[in-house]
């Protein structure tokens, strides 16, 4: 028996040498890892997030009030009037090779969002609610989210994140701004809020390891929603 054992183990040395084994670990590639973002917007910097806004006319380029970025010890700032009952307000982060992303690969990406809202809950507003009808959407995409002023002269982002309370393969629902308070005036005190959130779509990374993540708030309510993105969390899983 120890003979057998011998002759196995020198087989088995011999096949992992061999130019053929090789050449097949090398294009199988390393095992891909979990991709882990934890970014703290009260104790840091934006961490490379970005913002923007879309999904409205130049005419309201004054009076949609837009407003975003750093606040130290309150969080990444999103703020606008939604003029055009349709507004959706965005922060995006690219990922790449350097945060252990690989090319070509698929993920499944979760999220946990912690952030300030002045919304409460039960409030009526014009369009809709200020809480139940602005949707937290969360997910991700294989190219940059941008804004363009489409044909029918409306900036419009290019990824697919679908409208308000649709998903789309780069944003789906995650929930609402609506933060449990009875208070619905405009200057009710800002409740932290947190929502977890699994994107249904699977993400495929580009050629190059890049992924943008994506998480913004898309609003029927046509009043004024300010925003304090405090830590967003995010988690790409390696799918089959």
């Amino acid at each position: 028996m120890p003979d057998v054992r011998i002759f196995l183990s020198l087989l088995l040395a011999l096949f992992v040498a061999s130019p053929a084994a090789a050449q097949k670990r090398r294009a199988i590639g390393p095992i891909p890892q979990t991709v882990v973002v934890n970014d703290d917007f009260r104790t840091g910097s934006t961490s490379g997030w970005e913002s923007g806004f879309c999904d409205y006319s130049p005419v309201h380029e004054e009076s949609i009030e837009r407003m975003a970025g750093f606040r130290p010890g309150l969080g990444f700032l999103l703020s606008s009037h939604n003029r055009s009952d349709d507004i959706f307000m965005f922060l995006t982060k690219r990922l790449t090779m350097a945060d252990g992303v690989r090319p070509n690969q698929r993920y499944e990406v979760s999220f946990r969002i912690e952030l300030a809202s002045q919304a409460g809950s039960g409030c009526s507003g014009i369009g809709g609610a200020p809480g139940e009808s602005v949707f937290l959407k969360a997910g991700a995409w294989h190219v940059r989210p941008e804004v363009i002023l489409d044909q029918d002269g409306h900036y419009r982002l290019t990824v697919d994140k679908g409208n308000q309370s649709t998903d789309g393969p780069a944003a789906s629902v995650a929930g609402n701004i609506a933060n449990g308070s009875s208070l619905c005036s405009d200057d009710a005190p800002f409740v932290t809020i947190e929502r977890t959130h699994r994107h249904p779509y699977i993400v495929q990374s580009n050629a190059l390891g890049e992924i943008w993540l994506l998480v913004g708030t898309d609003s029927g309510f046509e009043g004024k929603t300010t925003l304090y993105y405090q830590v967003i969390q995010a988690t790409l899983t390696p799918a089959p």
